[in-house]
């Protein structure tokens, strides 16, 4: 069986409101079950501590309830609700966001997508790093699935 490559956008959001937190969710998940592609990190330092940092939670308790209890993803909102500190407030969710929204990845990084997918890095190229982070998902989809 394949890898699976986490297709859920960081510019997704779930009830809470909160970027990036699905994509979270999925790939901490798949992890913990065996089945994250290798190429992604079950739960990085970039955007995946962000929201962690930003919510106000603790990383190893996230992680060990996502690989404990396998949540659904709305079980995973509510006990995200239930933490202690936890910053769900507009502001707090608001700038969370807003850091996701403006996070532009390394010229080179942003070079080396572009240059896979095809596309020349100009004016109309993408800079933000959930748009290109989800041509690099779809490029990864592509090659080792669809070609």
């Amino acid at each position: 069986m394949s890898k699976i490559v986490p297709l859920i956008s960081s510019g997704a959001a779930g009830p809470l409101g909160v970027l990036h937190l699905p994509r979270l969710w999925l790939k901490a998940s798949l992890e913990a079950a065996g089945k994250l592609h290798p190429d992604y990190p079950g739960c990085g330092k970039g955007y995946d501590q962000m929201v962690i940092t930003g919510l106000g939670l603790n990383r190893d308790a996230v992680l060990g309830f996502l690989k404990a209890s396998k949540p659904t993803y709305p079980q995973f909102e509510a006990w995200i609700k239930k933490q202690p500190g936890v910053k769900l407030d507009k502001g707090s969710v608001d700038a969370l966001n807003a850091s996701i929204v403006g996070y532009n990845h390394a010229d080179d990084t942003r070079k080396s997508i572009l240059s896979a997918s095809g596309l020349a890095d100009d004016a109309t190229a993408p800079r933000d790093a959930v748009n290109l982070n989800n041509l690099d998902d779809w490029f990864t989809v592509w090659t080792e699935e669809l070609k």
